[in-house]
């Protein structure tokens, strides 16, 4: 189910920074969030090292770039320290805001259909209206830059 032209959720996590981050917090701004099965998982370390690759380039568009995941901040830590990536990555336990972005709930897995997160990310232009939504991402690699092209050619306010 996509999020498009709708109201992004509002969230309220804390971030490997130390900080608390609300959605609140980003207001007049774009903003690009990816979410990710676990820390330290192929997948999820190609994705997270391709956003810190083209972060500089998110910027240079006006876009600030947040991970989230389940995971604990000692394991974002870990994760952050073992790949030099320098994006805060925010801790949502309970998977409460990731419900809430249609990041968690069914999923198939080695044929089995279960409840985890799933991978996907949203963009969320300066208005706080999500404007893509990437339900399901299938390729972790490629991701990054796919996303770059969109941002790219697509204008947000």
């Amino acid at each position: 189910m996509t999020l498009i032209d709708r109201k992004a959720p509002t969230f309220d996590l804390e971030g490997s920074d130390g900080k608390r981050h609300r959605l609140e917090d980003y207001s007049g701004q774009r903003l690009l969030l990816f979410f990710y099965p676990r820390d330290n998982t192929p997948g999820c370390t190609k994705e997270a090292v391709g956003f810190r690759d083209l972060k500089p380039e998110f910027e240079k568009l006006g876009f600030a770039v947040l991970g989230v995941s389940k995971d604990s901040l000692v394991s974002h830590q870990r994760f952050i320290d073992n790949h030099e990536l320098n994006m805060v990555l925010l801790s949502d336990p309970d998977a409460s805001v990731m419900k809430a972005y249609h990041a968690y709930g069914e999923k198939t897995m080695y044929g089995k259909t279960i409840s985890g997160v799933i991978r996907s990310t949203v963009l969320i232009c300066a208005d706080g209206i999500i404007r893509k939504h990437w339900t399901k991402v299938a390729k972790a690699d490629q991701h990054p830059s796919q996303v770059l092209e969109y941002i790219k050619n697509f204008h947000c306010e």
